[in-house]
């Protein structure tokens, strides 16, 4: 059973994945694993390969989610990315990664933030 913060994660990212297809995003993967770390969603729009980070807050006390992706979490993400594009042989084609902020205070807010970072590894 998932406790309250697990079942609000759940839910952001189901409601990302809505927003990402509504938009022209066709998903490929979600919460792709590896000994490097997490993606959240795995994508495609317009033949890029996009990796997106979903960030939710209940409120925007704490400022806007899209700040939180920090450099720690972008080394992680773009590892975990590097690895996916080896192991699906597909280290030539065009990627990027976006982050997708909700914050669901008074009805739902999204944005997506396309080329958030750049490829961090070191």
């Amino acid at each position: 059973m998932l406790n309250r913060n697990q079942q609000f994660g759940k839910e952001s990212e189901a409601a990302a994945v809505h927003f990402l297809k509504k938009n022209g995003y066709r998903i490929i993967d979600q919460n792709y694993r590896t000994p490097h770390g997490e993606i959240d969603i795995i994508a495609k729009e317009n033949g890029t390969i996009v990796f997106v980070e979903v960030k939710a807050r209940t409120s925007g006390r704490f400022g806007n989610p899209k700040y939180a992706v920090t450099v720690t979490k972008q080394k992680k993400i773009s590892m975990a990315a590097l690895t996916y594009l080896k192991k699906t042989d597909q280290s030539d084609v065009k990627a990027r990664f976006d982050v997708v902020a909700i914050i669901s205070d008074n009805g739902e807010r999204i944005e997506v933030v396309k080329n958030a970072f750049e490829l961090a590894y070191r």
